[in-house]
């Protein structure tokens, strides 16, 4: 039988027995694709732990970006590394990745205040927090510090979001939006340095890749279990086996922000 004839409930099966642990995407080669931002997240990051003495990594997941980060900046790393990841199987995951370059990584709950003392990083990164916390942000970088990160944007991936939730208030298809959390950035302190945003092309090949997707991405569709949205799913397969691929668009913005050098 050919993967286009593997019957739906077949790739149901397949896509919820997939891991969801870290944030190593290679699963999806062949069933799913994203547009990647232009600016190379990793390796912008990668370059900035060059030149840092003390860098944090917050939201680590499985520590997969920031172990690229780390490697690109080799030979030149920062002396003092830190991570902080909420979600049990990725503290594990990115701990036994991330302890050979020297990395803490700490169990931090979500909303939690940093935990860390002030002035103690001159590099704050992230990639895709939930809800930045930028008088935190602010409070842990040292005068003249980065906070260089790349945030999911408004209605991200929407297009399959609204097929199992329903058109969305305009009050959430807004969230996350970066006007916003420039002013939030500068309420807290901080200097906008550069911001910029893309939308990205994505496409799902099977059912299967929908499947685990949404149960990677817990917040796109919360509560998601293939049980509870069967009818939407099996809607979206034919939709799939009919007319190829289906299409939704990412957001992504590019955030630098610093905390303003003390002045002589």
């Amino acid at each position: 039988m050919t993967e286009q004839q593997r019957s739906f409930e077949d790739l149901v099966a397949e896509g919820t027995a997939v891991p969801t642990e870290g944030w190593d995407f290679s699963w999806f080669e062949g069933r799913a694709t994203e547009a990647r931002p232009s600016w190379g997240y990793a390796r912008a990051a990668g370059e900035r732990l060059g030149r840092a003495t003390a860098a944090l990594d917050i939201e680590t997941g499985g520590g997969e970006v920031f172990d690229f980060a780390l490697a690109a900046a080799a030979p030149h790393r920062p002396a003092l590394l830190a991570a902080t990841e909420a979600w049990p199987p990725n503290v594990v995951k990115a701990s036994a990745l991330l302890s050979p370059r020297g990395v803490v990584v700490v169990d931090s709950s979500e909303g939690a205040p940093l935990p860390f003392a002030d002035e103690t990083f001159d590099l704050v990164l992230s990639r895709h927090p939930v809800r930045p916390d930028w008088t935190g942000i602010a409070r842990v970088l040292r005068p003249g510090g980065t906070y260089f990160a790349q945030h999911v944007g408004p209605a991200s991936a929407f297009e399959l979001v609204e097929l199992f939730l329903g058109p969305q208030p305009e009050a959430v298809r807004a969230a996350r939006d970066p006007g916003r959390e420039r002013a939030e950035a500068e309420a807290a302190g901080l200097e906008i340095v550069g911001l910029r945003a893309e939308r990205l092309r994505m496409e799902f090949h099977d059912i299967a890749a929908v499947v685990h997707f949404l149960r990677k991405v817990v917040w796109m569709v919360p509560g998601f279990t293939a049980e509870a949205y069967e009818p939407e799913l099996r809607a979206l397969h034919r939709r799939i086996e009919k007319e190829g691929p289906f299409v939704a668009y990412s957001a992504r913005h590019l955030f630098e922000a610093r905390r303003p050098a003390l002045r002589a």
